[in-house]
């Protein structure tokens, strides 16, 4: 894989990614362009109306650090070109609306205080640009051939790539250390854009000489230029590995409803506690979860958001040991039925995730004489451990296991999705 440091990374485990653009005015998808076929002049009411008066990226961070959130990647640029900082390479940008100012620096200024680390969202397409030819997924795809073509002859996509490298300089030389970049993405086959249209083997060397250390995603279409892999919209029922097969480090990116961008109509938002259960899938198969919020054109989180942000709060605030420097449990341990195990290398304590609350025992194989203690993480009370045969019970311990005797209720806090922490001998 690539040149990234990737130590806090797999360590912090979950981040939060914001989606916000002229999309959040029609409020219904950020590939609204592509998907009613708009053309730049009927877009350009979305760059006149844009006006975030309530834009408080304070919140935004406050937010994500009381989530459990330790990193965050902002959509810079998304596919409909426009920009959050006062780029010197194009007037589609956030400094010509009624915003007046460069947003993204608010945000990455809010954000560090908060004491998250910096991702940058770029996107490789751009259906505003007037070099980069109308293909496959461009709003204008529908029209005639002869059209299409007459169209595409001034364009030049390698001045589009030049472009995009002159942004990203910008990028990564004038917020100080950014700790990702997320481009986004390549579709190489049946009139598409893949690493030769891009220029990516200019772009990840622009990259690794501006910010060294810095992680990249596997998007470039570049075979070894990742430092991550990462699925989308849906969870992997184990760990990645690389093209090679090599184990590598992954990051799945969800969202709370069906869209990135705010969406006012979307209604497949996911409960509390599913958001909670993607994080634990997540960590439990050695992967970090990046969870969106898709913030309104007045630049506030709606309450759906904060709702489900405060529910990782809430149940972060007692499980987090559970989460960050954890990853998928060592082979030999056998997780039990609807359970999920995560398991901290470094103090060589397992953690238990109980999607289903058991009545009354859980039964842990192979595990006799391996168990010095084991508690509930929420309120640290002690969970009994027998590994005798109880013969008078219903529930006799297996041979070689161990049984952890549960209680009846939980405590109120923390519980959401219960956690049994594991201290070995």
């Amino acid at each position: 894989m690539g040149k990234g440091d990737t130590r806090w990374f797999v360590h912090d485990r979950f981040g939060m990614f914001i989606h916000w653009g002229l999309y959040a005015l029609p409020a219904r998808h950020e590939w609204i362009r592509n998907i009613e076929r708009i053309p730049n002049e009927a877009y350009e009411i979305y760059f006149e109306m844009f006006n975030p008066d309530l834009f408080d990226p304070k919140a935004w961070a406050k937010a994500a650090r009381e989530a459990g959130m330790k990193y965050f990647v902002i959509t810079a640029k998304h596919h409909e070109g426009f920009c959050l900082w006062d780029t010197k390479y194009t007037d589609y940008k956030a400094t010509n609306t009624a915003a007046g100012r460069d947003l993204l620096r608010e945000v990455v200024d809010a954000f560090r205080a908060e004491g998250l680390k910096v991702g940058f969202y770029y996107s490789l397409l751009d259906w505003h640009h007037p070099d980069f030819t109308i293909d496959r997924l461009h709003p204008l795809r529908d029209l005639p051939a002869e059209e299409i073509a007459k169209l595409n002859a001034p364009r030049d996509i390698k001045r589009y790539a030049q472009y995009m490298r002159d942004q990203v300089t910008e990028l990564l030389t004038n917020y100080g250390k950014i700790d990702i970049l997320w481009f986004d993405f390549s579709y190489p086959d049946d009139n598409g854009k893949g690493c030769a249209d891009w220029e990516s083997e200019k772009m990840i060397e622009l990259v690794h000489r501006l910010q060294p250390g810095i992680i990249v995603d596997n998007r470039l279409d570049l075979p070894g230029s990742g430092d991550i892999v990462t699925p989308e919209q849906y969870t992997p029922d184990k760990g990645m590995t690389d093209e090679n097969g090599n184990p590598v480090a992954w990051e799945g990116c969800q969202t709370f409803s069906g869209s990135w961008g705010y969406h006012r109509d979307e209604s497949t938002w996911k409960s509390p506690r599913m958001c909670i259960e993607m994080l634990i899938n997540h960590v439990s198969r050695g992967g970090n979860l990046l969870m969106n919020v898709g913030p309104t054109s007045r630049g506030y989180l709606d309450a759906r958001a904060l709702d489900r942000l405060a529910a990782y709060g809430a149940w972060m605030k007692y499980n987090s040991r559970a989460i960050y420097g954890c990853c998928q449990p060592p082979e030999w341990f056998r997780t039990p039925e609807d359970c999920r195990c995560t398991w901290n290398p470094e103090t060589g304590r397992l953690y238990l995730h109980c999607l289903v609350w058991p009545f009354k025992h859980i039964h842990l194989e192979g595990m006799s004489g391996k168990l010095r203690y084991a508690q509930l993480l929420a309120d640290g009370s002690e969970i009994r451990i027998r590994e005798e045969k109880c013969h008078n019970l219903n529930s006799s311990t297996p041979d070689g296991a161990v049984t952890l005797e549960l209680p009846v209720l939980l405590p109120e806090q923390g519980c959401e999705v219960p956690v049994i922490e594991l201290v070995l001998k």
